[in-house]
């Protein structure tokens, strides 16, 4: 599809503009491809935080737009301020025990990640996003519109397109990236469906103020705090450091009788304190994936594709990964240096890492704080002591919820028909940890290197080709992107002190961060560069010709 056969007409439509669909935009601003965002909410509700967690890896991606330092500067809870989850009778009661470093909150830096997570309620990351997108000239973002439905063809997509003012015109694209969420049409648009499941377990999110609970009234400091209260259980936290606060209370069911947000409130902080209620939210956990990823030309991503349970905060995280994933890929189309089929890539790749996610969080719904709360869990005795010890006990089947680094940055692409198998072990699914793999799939193990910077700070826009051994010669790869015109920066890394960990000579690296090979020398870079970019055939690096691995 071609500009002249509408009279409004981008290479892609984005509809949605949250976390997923304004990060898509940015991905394409960046590579200077015209895209439009369609996005019905004018301005951002700022009093119902809905996600709360920045993952490293979500930071990491940040950070490759130039993004993360301002994201920490809007977030209103620095990391500076708690690091900790506690687990309390109320957050007047007593610690039970805690989960330091939640989240990978860390006031360091460490060697495993570019950037630690964050604390910051998605208004707020919009906020830095929208901006972001305001400063890219090849973006076009419409507040107040909403895509209506979507013909979706082999040749491009035609969109009804809903304005401000009800009126409704028809724009085409080449592409539809369908970031409109569990209420929108792009998954009607393709014939997908959800499967799964939801929670259970009703629950209310409440924003509130409350005047009276002063620092020196808490158990203890935290990012948030888990109520094992007899009374009520649930979850607080700070929104901000001047006096906003957010509860989910569990088991609430709003259906069922009145309910009373103020005196929730009380129960939870375990204090008569003057509570104001701002807003409230009924909600259950769900556990939704679509049936497939993509039509013709239209693809869906974020929560139009999979619904997860907030149990480890990783749902919008795993959204801003499917933008990027698909984001530099229409790009590379587009820009005419990748094949269509580098596109067949996205649900392989991205489809199973919300699966793995949904399953890990869904796990536990089973340990909710009513599964821990006890008559005599709050009682100045002997007979309570034991209890909370015992309780402290059974929580840790909570740290996976807490402490999941092999979830956050441990996901692969191993299977990807863009990324050339070179034999090896692929990583075994571990949640809780991560053990920092180069097999080709994987993200690329971070490094700090002698002068402060990140490693990641040297990946070019495009792919990038590691060199870590000095007698690996580059020339058939530089030969083979510039035939190709595609864009490829050589990054020589000779006396890399952990060279040996990542397993060969040479790595190619794609936009996302992602390992599409390894090998000793480049004789074959045509061939890899042909498979990373969609445009043959599935490569398979012969392993006899791989260097030791130790990942």
């Amino acid at each position: 599809m071609t500009g002249a056969a509408s009279s409004e007409y981008y290479p892609v439509l984005i509809a949605g503009g949250g976390p997923s669909g304004l990060a898509v935009a940015i991905e394409l601003g960046r590579a200077g491809i015209p895209c439009c965002v369609l996005e019905p909410r004018r301005t951002v509700a700022t009093d119902r935080p809905r996600a709360k967690t920045t993952s490293a890896r979500t930071m990491e991606l940040f950070r490759r737009w130039g993004l993360a330092d301002r994201v920490r500067a809007a977030a209103p809870l620095p990391v500076s301020y708690a690091q900790d989850v506690v687990f309390c009778t109320g957050l007047t009661g007593r610690e039970i025990t805690r989960f330091p470093n939640a989240f990978a909150l860390h006031r360091e830096r460490r060697e495993e990640f570019a950037e630690c997570g964050q604390q910051i309620p998605q208004p707020a990351v919009e906020a830095v996003l929208r901006e972001a997108v305001a400063e890219l000239p090849s973006v076009a973002f419409l507040a107040g519109h909403r895509l209506l439905a979507a013909d979706d063809g082999p040749d491009g997509v035609r969109a009804r397109v809903a304005g401000p003012d009800g009126r409704t015109r028809t724009i085409a694209a080449d592409y539809l990236a369908g970031c409109d969420g569990a209420g929108g049409v792009s998954r009607a648009a393709i014939g997908a469906r959800y499967a799964g499941s939801s929670g259970e377990l009703p629950n209310l999110n409440i924003t509130f103020t409350a005047p009276g609970l002063t620092e020196q009234a808490l158990c203890a400091r935290a990012v948030h705090y888990w109520v094992l209260g007899a009374a009520a259980g649930g979850i607080v936290g700070r929104m901000d450091l001047d006096g906003t606060w957010w509860a989910i209370a569990h088991g609430v069911d709003v259906r069922t009788g009145t309910v009373e947000p103020a005196s929730l409130v009380r129960q939870l902080i375990g204090a008569d304190l003057d509570v104001r209620v701002h807003a409230t939210d009924p909600w259950s956990a769900r556990m939704l994936l679509a049936d497939r990823y993509r039509g013709e030309r239209v693809f869906l991503v974020g929560d139009a594709a999979h619904l997860n349970p907030p149990w480890g905060g990783h749902g919008y995280n795993t959204c801003v990964g499917d933008a990027v994933n698909l984001g530099w890929k229409l790009a590379a189309v587009l820009q005419g240096w990748a094949g269509p089929a580098l596109l067949d890539s996205y649900e392989p790749e991205r489809r199973p890492v919300a699966e793995r996610t949904i399953a890990d969080a869904a796990a536990q719904e089973a340990h909710l704080a009513h599964a821990f709360a006890h008559g005599d869990i709050n009682e100045d005795t002997p007979a309570g002591a034991a209890r909370r010890t015992a309780v402290a006990r059974a929580l840790e089947v909570k740290r996976g919820e807490f402490h999941s680094l092999g979830l956050v940055l441990g996901y692969h692409y191993a299977g990807s028909p863009a990324v050339v198998d070179d034999g090896s072990p692929v990583p075994a699914h571990q949640p809780l940890t991560y053990h920092g793999s180069a097999r080709p799939g994987t993200r690329l193990p971070h490094r700090w290197l002698p002068d402060g910077s990140s490693l990641y700070d040297h990946l070019g826009p495009g792919f990038t080709l590691v060199r870590l051994d000095e007698a690996a010669d580059p020339a058939p790869f530089l030969a083979a992107a510039a035939a190709r015109r595609l864009p490829l920066t050589v990054l020589d890394l000779p006396r890399f002190p952990d060279a040996a960990a990542y397993g060969a000579g040479l790595l190619l690296v794609r936009p996302d961060q992602h390992i599409a090979w390894r090998g000793p020398d480049a004789h074959d870079g045509a061939a890899v560069l042909d498979t990373a970019r969609g445009a043959a055939a599935r490569l398979s690096a012969p392993v006899a010709r791989r260097s030791p691995a130790s990942g």
